[in-house]
C-alpha cells in the first residue's frame, strides 16, 4: 500500500519557501547609526577596562607567589653518606643590610621530606658561604635550599 505525500498530510510545496516568496535584500550591507555606533564602542571599552584589570590582577599574583627575589641561594654540595643527617654547604646572596631567613630540606628517594632546618643569616655580609649539619629521620639522597627571605 503506497500513499501519496498529499495523502499523508504534508504539503506539496518546498519547506523554506522559495527564492519569489523572500523579500529583495538591499544592495549594501547593513549600516549602524550613530546612537548604535556609540553603544557598541562604549561596550568594547568596558570589555578591554575589564580584560586590563583581569590581566592585571593576575600578573600581581604571580609576582606575589614568585616572593622575595632579592635573596639569591645556591648549593655548593652536600654530603648524604650517614643515614641520620645530611651535610649541606650552601651560599646565599642577599643585600649586606639585611638578614635572612633559609629553610634547607632533606629529601629521600621517594622525594619525600625526611629532614629540615631553618637557619637565620645575620645582617651585615652580602655573600655568605655556609656548612650546616641537618639531622634526617630516613636516609637522604638530595638536598637543599627550600627558600630563603628577608626579614
Amino acid at each position: 500500500m503506497a500513499s501519496s505525500e498529499a495523502d499523508q498530510g504534508w504539503p506539496n510545496v518546498p519547506v523554506l519557501g522559495t527564492p519569489d516568496d523572500l523579500p529583495l535584500r538591499p544592495d549594501r550591507p547593513y549600516r549602524a547609526s550613530g546612537s548604535q555606533k556609540r553603544g557598541r564602542l562604549a561596550v568594547h571599552i568596558v570589555i578591554a577596562v575589564l580584560a586590563a584589570v583581569a590581566a592585571g590582577g593576575w600578573g600581581y599574583v604571580m609576582w606575589a607567589a614568585k616572593g622575595e627575589t632579592e635573596v639569591i641561594r645556591e648549593v655548593v654540595s652536600f654530603d648524604v653518606a650517614r643515614p641520620d643527617s645530611v651535610r649541606i654547604t650552601y651560599e646565599i646572596h642577599k643585600p649586606d643590610d639585611q638578614a635572612a631567613l633559609c629553610r634547607l630540606r632533606a629529601t629521600d628517594t621517594d622525594h619525600v621530606e625526611v629532614g629540615t632546618k631553618e637557619v637565620t643569616i645575620p645582617a651585615g655580609e652580602a655573600n655568605v658561604r655556609r656548612t650546616d649539619w641537618l639531622d634526617t629521620s630516613a636516609q637522604a639522597t638530595s638536598v637543599h635550599v627550600q627558600y630563603c627571605y628577608l626579614v
